[in-house]
């Protein structure tokens, strides 16, 4: 026969005491994650507008557009042709006056009024029927250096005035003159861009023929400069 022991102590008084055993600790019972309502709600929320945000893009990417692109380089008053122009069909802004594909026929023979590079759209504004150089002008290439050079973009049809400017206090002959400098109009027909290492930029000025031998003159000697006109010409 077996016997339960149990652990006896003795109390201040002498008498013995009896000891009780440790029984385990039973472990704390978790109670199930409750379901907050804000928590479901915000959810719901997060999955509706990933939704709303999935179908509006699904309706720009069905609401393309055919447009008219440019292929390959076309300079500065060139005719256009059905090879230098291309289709494309993108999701177009409104704000955005791109010239339709319907429409490439009406713009094949007309002149790039800019410089047009492979790739880009080709909008109403880059393209004119007139021809830049029209009859009774010339064209005059005019290089200017660096510190010549007007901080204004210069752009086809932009006004221009072409100034003599001789040695200072002197004319021609070389005599004193307190006299207004010579001075051509023009137009910009085409700038280039900085040439590498020199800097100068080339730009063709349309002038009247009268006036085109006299400002190829200038150009020659290097007393030329270019000024930018008034907008409204004056």
């Amino acid at each position: 026969m077996s016997k339960t022991e149990e652990r006896v102590s003795t109390a201040p008084n002498g008498v013995p005491q009896q000891g009780h055993v440790a029984t385990p600790v039973a472990p704390p019972r978790v109670s199930a994650r409750r379901r907050r309502p804000g928590v479901i709600a915000l959810s719901l929320a997060l999955i509706a507008a990933g939704g709303a945000g999935v179908a509006v893009l699904l309706l720009q990417v069905g609401n393309r557009t055919d447009v008219v692109t440019v292929v390959r380089d076309v300079q500065v008053g060139q005719v256009l042709t059905e090879d230098d122009l291309g289709k494309a069909s993108i999701a177009l802004d409104p704000a955005v006056k791109a010239v339709r594909a319907d429409d490439l026929k009406s713009v094949v023979g007309k002149r790039a009024a800019v410089e047009l590079k492979p790739g880009s759209l080709l909008t109403p504004s880059q393209v004119t029927k007139d021809n830049l150089v029209k009859a009774g002008e010339q064209l005059v290439p005019i290089g200017l250096e660096p510190k010549q050079i007007p901080a204004t973009a210069l752009v086809p049809g932009q006004k221009v005035q072409l100034v003599h400017v001789p040695a200072q206090g002197t004319t021609d002959t070389g005599k004193p003159s307190d006299a207004a400098p010579q001075t051509i109009d023009g137009r910009v027909v085409k700038a280039s861009g900085a040439a590498p290492g020199t800097g100068i930029v080339v730009v063709d000025v349309a002038t009247s023929a009268t006036d085109g031998p006299t400002a190829a003159a200038w150009e020659a000697a290097g007393t030329l400069r270019l000024v930018l006109a008034a907008p409204d010409g004056n």
